[in-house]
């Protein structure tokens, strides 16, 4: 049995297409408020608030492969 890094209960996870959801164990979707809290709490960078400068080096860093 796995448990939840949010609410610390008991869940099993179920892989239905290349997506894997977790469930309780009556057999449930498991979502918690936890959860939900730390998703929404997460910061996304919009386009136009970048400037052409940052845009090209963020792409730069994306596009340059990585030296084993």
């Amino acid at each position: 049995m796995a448990m939840c890094k949010f609410c610390s209960k008991e869940i099993t996870w179920y892989k239905e297409g290349r997506k894997n959801i977790p469930l309780n164990p009556d057999g449930g979707t498991h979502s918690c408020e936890e959860m939900k809290r730390s998703l929404s709490s997460v910061r996304t960078i919009g386009r136009e608030s970048l400037t052409p400068e940052e845009i090209a080096r963020y792409e730069k860093q994306i596009n340059t492969p990585k030296k084993k």
